[in-house]
């Protein structure tokens, strides 16, 4: 269980809120981690370079001069992969790059990455009704006031998704905004800091507690 003051929208102490998530063994916690975000990473991937071979390059048909006489080397095509505008030896071909993990497994694994950024996570108030419009310069100052500053990679976790919070913090270098029931491990161990709703807490412990 970790313990976190929740702060309001200017930044004072208000409460506290706490997160209770089951995580893997301390022995195997950064195992089941490194697979979790070896296969984000992986999947991720498109896997749809191709090149051609020379049976699959367009000419070549005709064999460029004859096989004796000319004191050339032997020829059967302008396509070969040693010509200008040949084929490709060996180049790449359309690969499916995915890893399969337990979906048990991959919840494991995205609790425990929550859990280890507990010293970084910031837990405020819902602020939707602070923001009755878009206001950019608004939501930086209170981030701020958070204590997550500019030059950190913020990640912005909500309940739900609210368009004024979403168009205020679009335009945010280094703040990525997220909903509770969609978090994947790779941003949640690439931030510097977390900042949290307290009901986007509840959202999480409701969504991944089993």
């Amino acid at each position: 269980m970790v313990d976190c003051a929740v702060k309001n929208w200017q930044g004072e102490e208000v409460g506290q809120k706490s997160l209770e998530l089951k995580v893997a063994k301390e022995e195997s916690a950064s195992h089941v981690v490194h697979r979790a975000l070896v296969r984000q990473m992986t999947n991720a991937r498109q896997g749809n370079a191709s090149t051609k071979t020379r049976s699959e390059v367009r000419g070549g048909g005709r064999k460029p001069w004859r096989q004796k006489g000319t004191g050339r080397a032997r020829a059967g095509s302008t396509r070969s992969p040693l010509w200008r505008g040949g084929g490709v030896i060996f180049g790449p071909k359309p690969k499916d790059y995915n890893l399969n993990m337990n979906r048990k497994e991959r919840r494991l694994a995205l609790r425990t990455a929550l859990g280890s950024r507990s010293e970084d996570m910031i837990v405020v108030e819902e602020f939707n009704e602070q923001l009755q419009r878009p206001k950019t310069k608004e939501l930086v100052q209170a981030i701020s006031r958070w204590g997550s500053q500019p030059e950190q990679k913020t990640l912005l976790i909500l309940s739900e998704r609210s368009e004024n919070v979403y168009l205020s913090a679009r335009n945010i270098e280094n703040v990525k905004l997220m909903v509770a029931d969609q978090l994947n491990v790779f941003d949640l161990l690439h931030a510097d800091k977390i900042v949290v709703t307290a009901s986007a807490i509840d959202k999480i412990q409701e969504v991944y507690s089993a």
